[in-house]
């Protein structure tokens, strides 16, 4: 592996374990309707929110009923909150951020999901200032598998593409990062371990494992 000047991170799934729970308060709901939701069913939302597959829509069709999103769906946020605020960083993302620092190795954000979304979390945990930019399809870009927020990201940084590394958890966002022409390594969570990554230049099992690896070269 080669070693970058600058580092593009995804944010759920990859520097915090949200899709687990985003995808367990869509089981929470869907079992109070008497319907199951599985891994593979949810999976396009994975790396590209519900702009492909929206789990609301596939519940209404489920139940032939229509449901008041705007009482649901706080209600939904309140619980995967209270579910995240025990979690933290995932394995390894800590020492990962101190030693990019130390290095000078500049760090982006780059997200389908929303600016409140992403820019809370990484506050919420202290990190925000650990990114030169943060991008999401709140501030006006396309979702993954489109190119958009990888390649702003990296605009950001100021390095040519060969310079960088982005780091996925999605088979979307693996694709995302091919059509930007950018390296990507996939580190794969729960969630997306199943997933195809043959786009990605290199595979890990975690963030720890990707630090391990960079400290090498």
């Amino acid at each position: 592996m080669k070693r970058p000047c600058g580092i593009i991170f995804d944010f759920d799934g990859v520097l915090v374990d949200t899709e687990w729970a985003i995808y367990q308060s869509w089981v929470q709901l869907y079992a109070r309707e008497g319907q199951e939701i599985s891994i593979t069913t949810y999976s396009p939302c994975l790396g590209a929110g519900y702009s492909h597959w929206n789990p609301a829509e596939h519940l209404e069709k489920l139940t032939g009923k229509k449901y008041d999103w705007e009482v649901e769906t706080p209600a939904r946020q309140a619980v995967l909150e209270a579910d995240l605020a025990r979690s933290g960083l995932m394995d390894g993302a800590a020492e990962l951020l101190n030693w990019c620092d130390e290095q000078g190795i500049k760090l982006t954000v780059a997200s389908s999901s929303s600016r409140r979304w992403v820019q809370g979390w990484l506050e919420r945990l202290g990190i925000y200032h650990r990114f030169a930019g943060v991008f999401t399809r709140t501030d006006g870009y396309a979702v993954k598998p489109n190119p958009a927020l990888f390649l702003a990201a990296q605009e950001c940084l100021g390095l040519p593409k060969e310079e960088c590394l982005i780091v996925e958890d999605s088979e979307n966002g693996t694709i995302s990062a091919q059509n930007a022409a950018i390296p990507c390594v996939a580190i794969p969570n729960r969630m997306t371990e199943s997933s195809d990554f043959s786009r990605a230049q290199y595979r890990l099992p975690s963030l720890r494992a990707l630090l391990n690896e960079l400290q090498k070269v």
